[in-house]
């Protein structure tokens, strides 16, 4: 069965895109620098090859797909059905956009996107809707790519209290420091496995 997996990339103070976030600039002031271990040999290959085979469907919040995926198309994995989720229709969303948009709920996109993945991860793409399926306990795994990088500010994934991860092998150390973690208890949850 496939897993929900927040797949991120984030500062060494907690953010996931820098200050100033716009169309022009999409990460933010100072946020590419956090996928610049994309790039990488070595060690941060290996996990980019892991993460590129796991993904079997995307959930993708609106905002970072406007903002962020729109302009290339819709995914970072061609042919990997993406379920953008919004509550806004736009005439120029109709066509080959990249993506499904998903106008029925948080939920209902990660179920289609759960059915679309077969064997393969649904991985989670935009700090708020990762916020919004931690917080209603459909998030599975966390997939953090810690990066040597200090943003003073800008989008942080993690707000309030996150309840109980669980590390999930070793981590793995190359340009970035990669983390594995099973989203274990939850507040006022009480979820400890996976679903």
């Amino acid at each position: 069965m496939s897993k929900v997996v927040l797949d991120v990339s984030m500062s060494l103070d907690g953010f996931t895109a820098g200050p100033n976030v716009r169309a022009d600039e999409p990460m933010g002031d100072g946020g590419e620098r956090l996928h610049e271990w994309m790039a990488g040999e070595g060690p941060d290959a290996r996990v980019r090859d892991e993460v590129n085979a796991m993904a079997g469907a995307t959930v993708i919040g609106r905002h970072t797909f406007d903002l962020g995926l729109r302009p290339w198309g819709g995914t970072p994995w061609p042919g990997v059905p993406s379920f953008v989720v919004t509550h806004r229709t736009r005439e120029d969303l109709l066509g080959d956009n990249g993506g499904t948009f998903a106008f029925d709920g948080l939920e209902a996109a990660v179920r289609r996107a759960k059915e679309a993945a077969g064997d393969k991860d649904v991985l989670v793409l935009g700090a708020d809707v990762a916020g919004q399926l931690l917080a209603l306990g459909l998030l599975d795994e966390i997939y953090l790519h810690l990066s040597p990088v200090v943003l003073g500010q800008g989008t942080a994934v993690f707000a309030g209290n996150l309840g109980e991860l669980v590390p999930q092998g070793e981590p793995v150390a190359g340009t970035a420091t990669h983390l594995r973690y099973r989203v274990g208890r939850l507040p006022g949850k009480g979820r400890t496995e996976n679903r």
